[in-house]
C-alpha cells in the first residue's frame, strides 16, 4: 500500500511562496493538469504543482532554441538540482523557488525522485534526435516522460487502505501516462514535425505509407493517414483501459483528479478518432465547459465506479 503523508504543521512563508510560484507557473502553462489538480486538497495540490513546476523547467530546456550541447549541460545541471532535493541540502531561504517547493513536497510525500531522473534521460533524448524504430522502442521514451510522472503522481495521491490490486498501483500509473503521451504525440504530430522531431515508430509509419513524414496541412501522397491515426488511437485506447484501473484504488478527490486529467484527454482522442487530418491543421483541444463537465464527472466519481465493475466482471 502506498501512503501519503501530509503534515498538518504550519508552512513557513518562504515555503508558501514557492509553492504559489509553482501553482503559478502551472495555471499559465498546464490548463489541462491546472484543471485536474484543482480538485485536489490543498497539500496534495502544491506537491502536484511543485512536481509540474521542475517538469517544466526540464521540458523547456529540451524545446529551447540553444544548441544541443548547450541543453545537455543545462539538463545536467538540473540533475545536480534534483541531487540537492534527494540529498535535503535545500534550505527554505534558496532563491530557486522550484527547488524549495519540491523540497518541502519530497518530505511530505513517499514521491520516487528517480522518476525525475528519468524525464531528465527521456529530454535528452529528444535533445539528442532519437527516433523510434517500434512501439516498444518508443515505450522506453514515453515512460521517461510521462510513465514516470504517473509513478511521481502517485506517491502524492496514496492509494486508499485495503484497496485491491494495490501493489499494482504503481504499473497502472506508468501506463496511464503512455496513454497521455500518445495522446500527446497525435495531437502533436505537425507541430513536431516542424520541429524536426519523429514520436511515431518507424514500422508503423511505413506501414501506413507515411514514412515522409507530416510538414503541411495533408497527409502525405498515397498514404493512409486516417488508417494510421485509428491504429494508434486503438493503441491509446487499450492503454487508457488498463491504466483506468489505478481509480478504484484512490481517495475520493486524488481519483477526480486522474479522472479529470485522464478525461480530457481520451475526449482529446475522439475528437481525433473522427476527424484525423484536423491534426494536421492545428492542435486539438477542448472548450472550458466541456473540460469543466469533465472534472465534475470525474468527481462524482462516475468513472471510477464504472472501473471497479468492469474490473469486477472481470475476476468473475
Amino acid at each position: 500500500m502506498i501512503r501519503t503523508v501530509e503534515s498538518s504543521s504550519h508552512v513557513s512563508a518562504p515555503v508558501l511562496a514557492a509553492y504559489s510560484y509553482c501553482e503559478s507557473v502551472t495555471g499559465q502553462q498546464a490548463r489541462n493538469f491546472a484543471y485536474g489538480i484543482r480538485l485536489l486538497p490543498t497539500p496534495k495540490r502544491r506537491a502536484m504543482s511543485a512536481l509540474y513546476a521542475f517538469s517544466r523547467r526540464v521540458d523547456d530546456i529540451g524545446d529551447g532554441a540553444l544548441a544541443s550541447e548547450v541543453k545537455q549541460a543545462r539538463l545536467e545541471d538540473t540533475r545536480a538540482l534534483l541531487a540537492r532535493v534527494r540529498a535535503r541540502s535545500v534550505a527554505e531561504d534558496d532563491t530557486d523557488p522550484v527547488a524549495v517547493a519540491l523540497s518541502h513536497t519530497a518530505e511530505r510525500f513517499p514521491i520516487p525522485l528517480g522518476g525525475l531522473d528519468e524525464l531528465i534521460d527521456g529530454v535528452l533524448m529528444d535533445v539528442r534526435g532519437e527516433t523510434y524504430e517500434t512501439w516498444d522502442d518508443l515505450k522506453v521514451y514515453c515512460r521517461c516522460v510521462a510513465g514516470a510522472i504517473g509513478r511521481l503522481s502517485l506517491g502524492v495521491f496514496g492509494t486508499e487502505p485495503g484497496a485491491r490490486g494495490a501493489e499494482r498501483a504503481p504499473e497502472y500509473a506508468d501506463t496511464l501516462g503512455l496513454a497521455l503521451q500518445l495522446t500527446n504525440i497525435l495531437r502533436d504530430v505537425r507541430e513536431d514535425a516542424e520541429g524536426g522531431r519523429t514520436y511515431l515508430p518507424a514500422d508503423d509509419l511505413a506501414k501506413f505509407g507515411c514514412s515522409a513524414g507530416f510538414k503541411g496541412p495533408q497527409p502525405p501522397p498515397d498514404s493512409d493517414f486516417a488508417g494510421l491515426v485509428h491504429f494508434e488511437v486503438r493503441r491509446a485506447r487499450a492503454l487508457f483501459a488498463e491504466g483506468y484501473r489505478l481509480l478504484p484504488m484512490l481517495d475520493r478527490r486524488s481519483g477526480a483528479c486522474v479522472a479529470a486529467m485522464a478525461g480530457i484527454y481520451r475526449r482529446l482522442l475522439d475528437r481525433i478518432e473522427r476527424e484525423p487530418e484536423a491534426v494536421l491543421r492545428g492542435r486539438v483541444s477542448l472548450p472550458g465547459r466541456e473540460k469543466a463537465y469533465v472534472a465534475v464527472r470525474g468527481l462524482s466519481g462516475l468513472d471510477a465506479r464504472h472501473v471497479s465493475r468492469r474490473t469486477v466482471r472481470r475476476r468473475a
